[in-house]
């Protein structure tokens, strides 16, 4: 299985999860030197693949060469991303947001499935938020590029049921993860760790969706049908 984006956070805690179930693991993330140290501190083969999906010809290339690498890969995890708030609304922090968010994360998507199909099997999951269900004020670029990859998974899905293929494609929408975006009191915060162990179960149960963790999805509810204006007061 290969994990794009393995360097910290959910990503990090992920590859420990999954070595420790005694999966070879690929990692790819923009800082070699922590691939590295992780590598070192998991107790099954590891493959490593620097990368930075906002450069897409390169990580494209990089992603065939690490499937090359393995041979054969079951699960792809695009957990690669950026969010920051951003307020005044710096141009720099948008676009940057949205070559990681939606142009990276479509290029190895596309690189993922078009593997996938070849072999007629596979499971491709993508890390989304909580954040991608309405638009937040503090992050524009941040919340519509998560409803982006929302969007662009369930395409995905339609184009495997088409084709009538044995590919599960896993939408996982987390809210704050110690924290990714801003503050949040402790009972909505959940450790990388913690939230890693979810993500493992829900592909092991070949699950559509996952809230991380599961108090979310009352939330998403929630945000799906309030009106307007109450939105743009609370995003």
């Amino acid at each position: 299985m290969i994990i794009i984006g393995a360097t910290s956070g959910i990503g990090k805690a992920l590859a420990e999860v999954y070595a420790n179930q005694g999966f070879e693991v690929g990692i790819t993330g923009r800082r070699e030197e922590i691939l590295d140290e992780l590598k070192n501190e998991l107790p099954t083969k590891v493959y490593v693949k620097t990368m930075d999906i906002r450069n897409t010809e390169l990580a494209s290339k990089g992603l065939e060469e690490l499937i090359g690498e393995m041979q054969e890969v079951d699960i792809i995890i695009l957990n690669a991303g950026v969010g920051k708030v951003n307020w005044s609304l710096d141009l720099d922090l948008e676009l940057n947001t949205l070559k990681t968010n939606v142009m990276g994360f479509t290029t190895m998507c596309n690189v993922a499935m078009q593997y996938f199909l070849s072999q007629g099997k596979g499971h491709l999951a993508g890390v989304s938020s909580i954040a991608g269900i309405r638009g937040l004020g503090g992050a524009p670029a941040y919340s519509a590029s998560k409803a982006f990859i929302i969007n662009y998974l369930e395409s995905l899905r339609a184009i495997v049921f088409r084709r009538k293929a044995k590919i599960i494609i896993t939408n996982i929408q987390p809210g704050f993860v110690d924290t990714n975006m801003g503050q949040a009191s402790e009972f909505w915060r959940i450790s990388p760790q913690a939230a890693a162990k979810q993500i493992y179960r829900a592909i092991k149960n070949k699950e559509k969706q996952v809230y991380v963790s599961s108090r979310w999805r009352f939330i998403a509810y929630l945000l799906k049908v309030l009106p307007g204006w109450i939105i743009k007061r609370i995003g």
